[in-house]
C-alpha cells in the first residue's frame, strides 16, 4: 500500500505544481487580451477626437474663408458706388 500511495503522490504533487502554471499562464493571456481591447478602444477615441477637431478647423477655415470674400464683395461695391457718385450719377 505505501508503494501504491508514493506512486499516487508522484502523480499528484507534478500536477498539483502544474495547475498554478496554468492558471497564471490563462490570467496572462486574459490580461493581454484586455489590454489589447483597450489599446483598440483608445486608438478608436483618439480617432474620433482628430477627426472632431479637424472638422472643427475646417469649418473655422470656411468661415474666415467665406468672411474674406464677403469683404472683399462689400469693397468692390463701395468702390463701384464710390465711382458712381464721383462720376455724378
Amino acid at each position: 500500500m505505501t508503494e501504491e500511495l508514493k506512486m499516487g503522490l508522484e502523480l499528484v504533487v507534478p500536477v498539483i505544481g502544474l495547475i498554478p502554471g496554468l492558471l497564471g499562464a490563462y490570467v496572462g493571456l486574459q490580461n493581454r487580451a484586455l489590454l489589447a481591447e483597450v489599446r483598440r478602444e483608445i486608438a478608436e477615441l483618439e480617432n474620433r477626437i482628430i477627426a472632431r477637431i479637424n472638422g472643427t478647423y475646417v469649418r473655422a477655415g470656411e468661415c474666415h474663408l467665406r468672411m474674406d470674400h464677403q469683404m472683399e464683395w462689400l469693397q468692390m461695391i463701395e468702390g463701384h458706388v464710390k465711382n458712381k457718385n464721383a462720376a455724378g450719377g
